[in-house]
């Protein structure tokens, strides 16, 4: 076997670590997710233990039961702990695999969908752009990849998509009730953005707009973290490109944590 690209990770994962981001594909990404008889999705980077995979590919399969989940890892001991959860649940998994590799993502057909999180923060920046040109080679067309990180419980993530090989959105999630301010949330910058978040720089002028609107939403807090929550995200509409509705934005998204925007409102200067 040809030597799997990429470089392995520290692995860290736990049990619903990634369950924003899921809930997030399967309100968003139906389209892909329902593409053909046996959609295709690979979960790149997964972990030490296989549970986010899996967890995976029990949200999809309940908006798309025909979909296939691919579990990639370039560790061969995480390989085995994947197999071998197959093995012991006796067949409840059909559609979910486990396969060593890396961003050459040796599956049988293009994915619909990749998910790579925490996979590229290790690297330098110029080898995450690259990493989303490799990725994005490998879709099926119209295919799309999610790339971000999140924190060790998942309260808060960033997110990117591409699609075509552009990226289109990003879209930032926290659990609010623990969260100090917005601007928090650069600490889960993808890669391609964390060294950007510094005066001059679209993503930086980004995040201090949400946090003078999160000062302003201050009195709502009398209605929960929540409600201040959606009132700073609408005010910051009033001046960026925030998407407002669904299926990307709108209050019901809102409501969860969310804001998505367009690629452009954060893309790194010239």
């Amino acid at each position: 076997m040809t030597r799997p690209r990429g470089e392995v990770t520290r692995g860290t994962t736990a049990p619903n670590r990634l369950r924003r981001i899921d809930r997030w594909i399967t309100a968003t990404q139906t389209g892909p997710l329902r593409t053909g008889p046996r959609p295709l999705v690979v979960d790149l980077g997964y972990g030490a233990s296989p549970v986010t995979t899996v967890e995976l590919y029990t949200r999809l399969r309940r908006v798309s039961p025909r979909v296939e989940v691919v579990g990639i890892e370039i560790e061969p001991a995480r390989v085995a702990a994947g197999l071998a959860f197959l093995d012991q649940a006796a067949g409840r998994y059909q559609g979910l695999s486990f396969v060593r590799g890396g961003f050459e993502l040796p599956v049988d057909r293009p994915p619909v969908l990749v998910r790579a999180f925490n996979v590229l923060r290790q690297y330098q920046e110029a080898a995450a752009w690259q990493a989303w040109d490799e990725l994005s080679a490998r879709l099926a067309p119209g295919g799309v990849l999610v790339e971000g990180t999140c924190d060790e419980i998942g309260r808060r993530a960033v997110w990117v998509t591409l699609r075509g090989g552009r990226p289109q959105t990003i879209t930032f999630a926290a659990h609010v009730a623990s969260l100090g301010r917005p601007s928090d949330l650069a600490e889960r910058l993808p890669k391609t953005l964390i060294h950007r978040n510094v005066p001059g720089e679209r993503v930086h002028a980004l995040l201090n707009a949400f946090d003078r609107c999160w000062a302003m939403a201050a009195p709502h807090s009398v209605f929960g973290p929540r409600a201040r929550w959606i009132e700073a995200v609408g005010l910051l509409s009033r001046t960026h490109p925030v998407h407002t509705r669904p299926p990307l934005g709108g209050r019901a998204r809102w409501r969860l944590g969310e804001l998505t925007l367009p690629w452009s409102a954060v893309a790194p200067g010239p």
